[in-house]
């Protein structure tokens, strides 16, 4: 009889616990679904979508093009959650069989950043409601709103370590306690209170609004127009999670509880969301004889203070919720993967949190150059991204992932490359994210540039399947079921031992 061999062990600078394969599976249905309820109902997707109403689009038109285009994002969401549910691996570390071992941290790195500049700014955003709140309850406190250092006043930069700290206590208690809060809080709080906001106007408007005229008379042809770069730019908001979204897929028990918590939480409910926001913005111009598409000033216009009290809460919340999901578990992992051995989820969290506040990110939000050019760009970087990483796992991998040698630095490792870089990847995202960002970014391409993710996706995607192709598994079947895997750490630092994924299926799996 052979004997077995004996547990790999992984390489430390590759390898901690936070990076191994998801030991437990606790996110089931309704866990993905709060999931992207604590991200959508962001006052950005709020103004986004009313934005569009008062821009001229009939409000059917929105609902359409919204439901289109997170139609699309549902379709890429299911893709990747595909791969990150049977790895069981974080975005960084799958990252490494398409870039590398240390190619991976490319990919990495350039998402973090993305994450830290808009981490700051979601958290900045917060503490201007924590000031309103503050006020409200304290009216003397405004004696300190009027001075300026760095450019915040005494009370905003109060309230901005306020929510920092709030939300760094919170956030790096780990990915469980995330769940939870997520679960009870972040989600459910904010459609209480925008349900709330609606059901106020359309009774004091009388009923008197209409969801079927243009506010601007815009013709048939601009209004298509209008609406396909609303799709477009529906896809792109959403573009930085599906590249990340094996942070939290990979902890689904089953296919089905992502492609279930995906259903309701983005076609259905964010569709739903939008409505809502549609409805309070056009009972604004019966109510208050004009179109107001943020909702804080809103509450503002009411004059009520405990109106101002539950709406600034419910906003500082929903900071909170999209901060846990877009901006902050993602660089968490991505920095833990620049050094292992030193560096956990926890770890890199608190990095993220520092580096949020180093950016003054008040600053950044107020310069219209700095938003066009640095997050621009970036984010003309994210679809050649996603396309790399889907490409590598569907066209040249057909599923199969060694992920015992996404650990493994040795030049002999599946994963290697040259010197611990993949050249083809190198090769298809250069050439594709400098045509992204050229088309973002170059005033000659104004009419396409909401489109710049498709290009540079297109490309990347048509490159890497070029110079991958010779490498490519053919005819074989995608396979659904988890990949086993040796490289998990007991408790203790013993070393690494072969072991068996918990699965626990929550409420809703």
């Amino acid at each position: 009889m052979a004997t077995p061999a004996p547990p790999l062990k992984p390489d430390p600078r590759l390898f901690n616990e936070d990076l191994a394969p998801a030991p437990e599976r606790k996110w089931g249905t309704y866990s993905v679904f709060a999931l992207w309820m604590s991200d959508t109902h962001a006052i950005s997707n709020y103004a986004f979508a009313s934005s569009l109403f008062v821009l001229g689009l009939p409000a059917w038109e929105v609902f359409l093009a919204l439901l289109a285009g997170i139609t699309i994002v549902y379709w890429l969401m299911n893709r990747m959650g595909h791969a990150g549910h049977r790895t069981g691996v974080p975005y960084p570390v799958l990252a490494r069989a398409s870039w590398g071992v240390y190619g991976a941290n490319i990919p990495a790195l350039l998402r973090a950043v993305m994450a830290v500049a808009w981490y700051g700014i979601q958290t900045w955003l917060a503490s201007t409601a924590v000031v309103l709140l503050a006020i409200q309850v304290a009216p003397g406190l405004d004696a300190y709103h009027h001075n300026s250092f760095l450019g915040l006043s005494t009370l905003g930069w109060v309230s901005f370590m306020f929510m920092w700290g709030l939300q760094a206590l919170l956030l790096t208690r780990g990915m469980e306690f995330i769940r939870k809060v997520q679960d009870f809080a972040t989600g459910p709080v904010v459609w209480l209170v925008v349900l709330a906001l609606a059901v106020y106007l359309v009774v004091k408007a009388g009923g008197d609004i209409s969801l079927t005229r243009s506010l601007t008379g815009l013709s048939g042809a601009e209004q298509a127009h209008q609406s396909l770069i609303a799709v477009s730019l529906t896809v792109a908001t959403f573009l930085t999670l599906v590249l990340n979204y094996a942070d939290f897929a990979r902890f689904t028990p089953d296919h089905r509880s992502y492609r279930r918590g995906n259903l309701i939480g983005l076609p259905v409910n964010f569709t739903a969301f939008a409505v809502v926001a549609v409805l309070v913005t056009a009972g604004t111009i019966s109510v208050f004889g004009e179109a107001i598409y943020d909702p804080v000033k809103v509450i503002q216009k009411i004059d009520n203070p405990v109106v101002t009290v539950v709406g600034a809460l419910s906003f500082i919340v929903a900071t909170i919720g999209i901060n846990v999901v877009a901006n902050f578990v993602s660089p968490a992992y991505d920095f833990a993967n620049l050094a292992p051995k030193y560096l956990n989820f926890k770890r890199g969290g608190l990095i993220t949190a520092v580096l949020a506040v180093l950016v003054l990110p008040w600053k950044l939000y107020s310069s219209a150059l700095v938003i066009q050019y640095f997050l621009g760009a970036l984010g003309a970087f994210l679809g050649p991204l996603v396309a790399i990483l889907l490409v590598d796992y569907y066209f040249v991998r057909r599923g199969r992932i060694d992920v015992d040698a996404l650990f493994a630095a040795d030049a002999a490792g599946a994963y290697h490359y040259r010197r611990g870089y993949n050249p083809k990847a190198l090769a298809a995202f250069v050439p594709s994210a400098v045509l992204a960002a050229v088309i973002a970014l170059v005033p000659a391409f104004d009419a396409v540039a909401p489109f710049s993710w498709v290009f540079g996706m297109g490309v990347a995607g048509g490159l890497y399947c070029a110079v991958s192709r010779r490498g490519r598994m053919v005819g074989s079947p995608i396979p659904d079921e988890i990949i086993p895997s040796q490289v998990r750490k007991v408790p203790g630092g013993a070393a690494p031992v072969a072991g068996q994924v918990r699965v626990t299926a929550t409420e809703g799996s």
